[in-house]
């Protein structure tokens, strides 16, 4: 009962917010992320505790002004995400800049595959579209939400920008693989894996874990490995490729943790100059009183 309202809930966000005339839309949104804000619940103070640990010298002042901000850039995700159907194409590439943008795109010509990471930053879905829109085969995954419809709808979301969205399940590297091997662009989300599965790495100082996946696929197929920073610009977005640095020698174990390492190094470079774009409001360090889940 719980979930079904949750997704009536999301349904009729959807409706309502592309209805509505931009502007209001987006104050609308605003004033929610600022009640949100105030109002301090779990994921708002796991947001804040979140960000503390990525910007240590912060006054509290200056902390709580930034929690303001990084739940106003989540609700403005939100409000993309509904609205977003109606973008034109044309809109989609224009709100969009680069830098490094080569690093895809040599890839892409060469026809070699390409795998970008990301961590859960800017609107990663404007992200996707724009390289839909310059004809690029983007793969992706979704792990299966409930209840079904939500799911579904996410899903046709992403497939309606011109996504292949994969489930996430125990084929998945394989298919991944192979469409690395056809040229494709492979794009994950990859700031965050708890389970036992996920790969130790030092983030901000202290233990955390980030999924295995997008290393293992690097090393398997030969395919480059860069890490993508999507931050909020005024009108749009912006993304920050970085080339992953793959090692050369040590096991494959060896290998596989240092290319996550470096990663987390890459995906540290964006939070701490664009904090406020974090979305994270789970928990994502393993100290403190974390619980391992199977």
């Amino acid at each position: 009962m719980k979930d079904n309202i949750a997704a009536y809930a999301y349904f009729a966000g959807w409706r309502i917010v592309r209805w509505l005339p931009e502007r209001t839309a987006y104050r609308l949104a605003f004033a929610a992320a600022d009640f949100l804000a105030k109002r301090k619940g779990k994921n708002v103070s796991r947001l804040r505790s979140n960000l503390q640990r990525t910007q240590p010298n912060m006054t509290s002042l200056d902390l709580d002004l930034l929690v303001i901000d990084a739940m106003r850039s989540y609700m403005r995700y939100w409000c993309d995400t509904f609205r977003f159907p109606d973008w034109s194409q044309e809109r989609v590439r224009e709100t969009v800049t680069v830098t490094n943008e080569h690093l895809l795109l040599d890839a892409i010509t060469a026809k070699t595959g390409v795998i970008v990471t990301l961590p859960h930053a800017g609107n990663w879905d404007h992200a996707g579209a724009y390289f839909c829109a310059k004809g690029i085969n983007l793969v992706t995954v979704a792990e299966h939400l409930k209840p079904e419809k939500l799911f579904l709808k996410f899903l046709g979301y992403r497939q309606a920008m011109g996504m292949e969205v994969l489930p996430l399940d125990g084929r998945v590297l394989g298919t991944l693989a192979q469409r690395l091997r056809q040229g494709a662009l492979v794009a994950l989300v990859a700031d965050r894996d708890l389970s036992r599965s996920g790969i130790d790495v030092t983030f901000f100082g202290g233990p955390s874990r980030m999924p295995a996946g997008p290393a293992l696929l690097s090393l398997k197929t030969n395919a480059p490995l860069i890490t993508a920073f999507v931050s909020y610009t005024e009108n749009g977005i912006h993304i920050d490729f970085k080339e992953v640095t793959l090692p050369t020698s040590g096991s494959d174990e060896e290998k596989v943790s240092q290319i996550v390492q470096n990663m987390a190094h890459h995906f540290e470079d964006g939070i701490t100059a664009h904090p406020e774009d974090w979305h994270m409001l789970q928990r994502i360090w393993t100290d403190g009183d974390f619980v391992e889940r199977a």
